[in-house]
C-alpha cells in the first residue's frame, strides 16, 4: 500500500513524501487517515526536531510523520485482531501510550501519524488500549477528541473538600462557577463546552486580551446557547478593565469555585488566586516552554481559605472513550473549535506558521488537496467556487459552524491527493 505523508527529517525539516508502507503483520492494523487536528504540540516537535523528548534522533535516516489528532477508517485487519475489529470500522487514537521512551504516534514512528492519507497501527498502540471505536457522523470531531480528552482531564483532575468533614469530592464544582483565563483559544472552547455538558457549571466566564479572538469565542459558544443550557457564559476582555481582579469578583459575586490558567504567564496564577471563592480549585492548564517559571500565591489564603493549585497535562484511554461519549451523545460540539479546513499538502506550511498563532483549530482532511482556508474566508470563495458555494449554504443553515454535511460535501468533491 502506498501512502503519502508529511514527514520530519529534522528541525524545520519537513517535507511531503509518497512511499511504500510495509504490510502489516497479523497484530496491526491498517488504517486510512481522513482528518487530523493540527496541534501546537506539533509546532514544538517540528521546531525542536531530535531535541524534542517525544521525536528519535535518527530521524535524518528514518523520518517520523507528523499529526497525532488522527481518525479515521480501518482498511485491513491483521489476522490475530479480526473478532475485535472489522474492515470500515471508523477509529481515533489516544496519542499518549504513556511509554518510558516518550515515543507516541505523530512524533515518533514512520508508519503512524496524522498526516498521511494511510498508516500502519502497530501493536502497542492496540497493546495500551489506545486505538477506539468512533460511531460519530463525521470525521473532526474524532479529530477533535484527543485535545478535548485533554480538557476533560483537567476537570477530573480539579477537587474540593468539605472542612466540616475533610471529605475530598474529586472533579470541579457541580454547579458552581469557573473562570477561564486566558481563554479564547480552543482549549478555552473546549472547555466552556465541558463546563456546561459534563461538569454542569451554573456561572463561566471567559477572559481573553483580544478583543477579536474574544468576539469570535462568543460567536461559536455563545451566551445565549449556554443559557439555553442552564449556564450563564460571560466574556471578559480584561485589557478593557481597570481593574481586572475587581471586575471577576464583582460577577462572580465573591470568588469562583474553579478557574483553568489556559496562558503559562505567572500573573494570571496570581490572579487565579484573588479571584477564587473559598475551598477554590485552581489548574495551571497551559504548558510552560521554560523549566523554571516561578508564580506566587497568597499562601494565608491557601491556609485559611483552602486554595489548592494543580496542573494536568494531556489524557488517557478513559478520558478518550468518554470524551467520544460525550459527543456522540450531543452534550457536546466540538464544530465550536473548527476554525479552518485544509488539505494534506498544506500541512507543513500551516504547522510551521503557528509561531504566530491564528484562528482556533485547523482541521486536515489527509486525502484531499486544497490550501488552508478561513471559515470566515468562505463566502468570499463562495463567489466564484461551485464548491465553497455549495459548503458555504451548509455552514450558513448551522448557524455558521462546521458540520457533517459541509465535510461529507467537501470530501466528496474536493481535488484528491495523488
Amino acid at each position: 500500500m502506498k501512502t503519502t505523508a508529511v514527514r520530519l527529517y529534522g528541525a524545520e525539516d519537513l517535507r511531503i513524501e509518497s512511499f511504500e508502507l510495509p504490510e502489516i503483520r497479523d497484530d496491526e492494523i491498517l488504517m486510512k487517515v481522513v482528518s487530523d487536528s493540527v496541534c501546537a504540540s506539533t509546532y514544538k516537535a517540528v521546531i525542536q526536531g531530535p531535541a524534542h523528548k517525544r521525536v528519535p534522533e535518527n530521524i535524518a535516516e528514518c523520518p517520523i510523520v507528523i499529526g497525532h489528532e488522527m481518525c479515521g477508517e480501518i482498511v485491513k485487519v491483521g489476522n490475530d485482531l479480526k473478532k475485535d475489529w472489522k474492515e470500515g470500522q471508523l477509529v481515533v487514537i489516544q496519542p499518549a501510550l504513556k511509554l518510558e521512551s516518550g515515543y507516541d504516534p505523530g512524533y515518533s514512528y514512520q508508519y503512524i501519524g496524522g498526516n498521511m492519507t494511510y498508516a500502519v497501527v502497530p501493536r502497542i498502540v492496540l497493546e495500551r488500549g489506545c486505538l477506539l471505536p468512533y460511531s460519530g457522523d463525521n470525521f473532526y470531531s474524532g479529530s477533535l477528541v484527543e485535545p478535548i480528552g485533554c480538557c476533560l482531564r483537567g476537570f477530573k483532575g480539579m477537587y474540593h473538600t468539605d472542612y466540616t468533614t475533610y471529605t475530598r469530592t474529586d472533579g470541579a464544582k457541580r454547579g458552581g462557577k469557573l473562570a477561564i483565563l486566558g481563554g479564547a483559544g480552543p482549549m478555552g472552547l473546549a472547555s466552556v463546552e465541558l463546563a456546561i455538558g459534563y461538569a454542569g457549571c451554573s456561572q463561566v466566564v471567559v477572559t481573553d486580551l483580544n478583543g477579536e479572538r474574544l468576539a469570535y469565542a462568543s460567536s461559536k459558544c455563545t451566551p445565549e446557547s449556554a443559557r439555553e443550557r442552564g449556564c450563564e457564559l460571560v466574556y471578559l476582555n480584561t485589557a478593557e478593565c481597570d481593574d481586572p481582579v475587581a471586575k471577576l469578583l464583582e460577577i462572580s459575586d465573591g470568588g469562583f469555585d474553579d478557574v483553568f490558567v489556559m496562558v503559562p504567564v505567572p500573573a494570571l496564577l496570581t490572579m487565579a488566586e484573588k479571584i477564587s471563592a473559598f475551598d477554590g480549585c485552581i489548574n495551571f492548564f497551559a504548558g510552560p516552554a521554560v523549566h523554571d517559571m516561578q508564580g506566587s500565591l497568597n499562601l494565608y489564603r491557601v491556609h485559611y481559605d483552602g486554595i489548592h493549585l494543580v496542573g494536568t497535562a494531556g489524557s488517557i484511554p478513559e478520558d478518550t472513550v468518554e470524551t467520544i461519549e460525550l459527543i456522540e451523545k450531543g452534550l457536546i460540539n466540538p464544530a465550536v473549535m473548527v476554525s479552518h479546513v485544509l488539505g494534506l499538502n498544506a500541512a507543513p506550511e500551516v504547522v510551521l506558521a503557528m509561531g504566530k498563532p491564528s484562528g482556533v483549530k485547523k482541521i486536515c482532511y489527509s486525502q484531499i488537496d486544497i490550501p488552508n482556508v478561513a471559515m470566515s474566508d468562505i463566502p468570499e470563495l463562495a463567489k466564484t467556487d461551485p464548491m465553497w458555494a455549495e459548503i458555504d449554504k451548509i455552514i450558513k443553515n448551522n448557524n455558521g459552524l462546521w458540520c457533517a454535511e459541509a465535510e461529507s460535501y467537501l470530501l466528496a468533491h474536493a481535488p484528491k491527493i495523488g
